[in-house]
């Protein structure tokens, strides 16, 4: 092999070339493991051809590498040339999501009743069968304790199918007055269609107070119902039963849609019933060690998706559980 010549080739090429990629493509030729250089080292006797094919070697790695650098100097000036970037521009806006309905019609139930002085309560979606069932008054045969009902997880573990054991644990942790209101997440063995789902969402609201009355309870729902429906609504209460309040209430709104003339939404009554409410039973007051003859109180319990359903005229409870954008990109 012609140490001179096959020098001189490499520097010619290096010169020559345009671009990265052709430069690669030369180092590979000259330097690779398969190039006339490398087996030439492989198959040197003496140390003076050593010297020599060493000197080269270095020689083309030192031309490859100076013209690298200038071809990459070369593209960094053409682009700062030609690719321009006005930077005074507005940029594209970034897509972003927004809360979705349930949470929006959450927090504003919140915002009411912090407004009124209550206490925003998370509690536990996993619950015992003594602050869900018992403390609240549902003896063993109710028929909520059912496992046809409700989901156990494990002997007397279930998980919870209304926020009501938050007000309990309250009552226990603390002497009145109790103003709270508990939101969240509950769960029953429901076969999801159109009205219901497995998984829902309730805010419940408590009071215990001395001289707690109906009246407080009318007026305090009026004042929900207002805000979420309008301010000509108007509350309605018709007897029913709970184990855990008496008298036990079921409160009805004035159709927002008809204005009390009667529509299909409020199946032509003009009335729109909302949730159960009532005085608390004084056994759940003595439950948690309050003296019925010293405080009274009321509860009442609404389901978020109830509400949204109502507002908005949905025809589907599922529609606000499938995570489709077209339809949460509404509200």
């Amino acid at each position: 092999m012609d140490a001179h010549k096959l020098g001189a080739a490499a520097r010619a090429a290096v010169a020559e070339v345009e671009t990265l990629d052709e430069l690669d493509e030369a180092r590979v030729r000259y330097l690779g493991r398969k190039s006339e250089l490398k087996q030439a080292l492989r198959e040197v006797r003496d140390p003076e051809t050593g010297r020599t094919l060493n000197e080269l070697r270095e020689e083309i790695e030192r031309l490859v590498a100076e013209r690298e650098d200038e071809l990459r100097r070369a593209e960094l000036d053409r682009r700062l040339t030609e690719e321009i970037v006005d930077v005074t521009l507005p940029g594209e806006a970034v897509p972003r999501g927004h809360l979705h309905l349930i949470t929006q019609i959450r927090r504003e139930v919140e915002d009411v009743f912090v407004g009124l002085g209550y206490q925003v309560v998370d509690g536990d979606e996993v619950e015992d069968t003594w602050h869900l069932f018992d403390a609240l008054n549902m003896p063993p045969g109710h028929v909520t304790r059912s496992p046809l009902h409700t989901l156990f997880l494990n002997g007397d573990i279930v998980l919870r199918t209304e926020t009501s054991p938050s007000q309990i644990r309250v009552m226990e942790a603390q002497e009145p007055p109790v103003y709270i209101v508990s939101l969240g997440r509950v769960y029953r063995r429901d076969t999801a269609d159109a009205t219901h789902v497995p998984i829902f969402h309730q805010v419940e609201g408590l009071a215990v107070d001395r001289g707690i009355t109906l009246a407080d309870l009318k007026g305090t729902l009026l004042h929900l119902m207002r805000a979420l429906f309008g301010e000509d609504r108007r509350v309605r209460f018709g007897t029913d039963f709970f184990p855990f309040t008496e008298p036990s209430l079921q409160a009805a709104v004035s159709c927002f849609i008809c204005e009390g003339a009667g529509c299909s939404t409020c199946k032509h009554t003009g009335w729109i019933e909302m949730g159960g409410s009532g005085l608390v039973d004084p056994n759940v007051l003595t439950n948690v060690g309050y003296d019925p003859e010293q405080v009274s109180g009321f509860a009442f319990g609404l389901g978020l998706e109830r509400i949204a359903l109502l507002r908005h005229g949905l025809p589907d409870l599922r529609q606000l559980w499938q995570n489709d954008l077209r339809f949460l990109r509404q509200f």
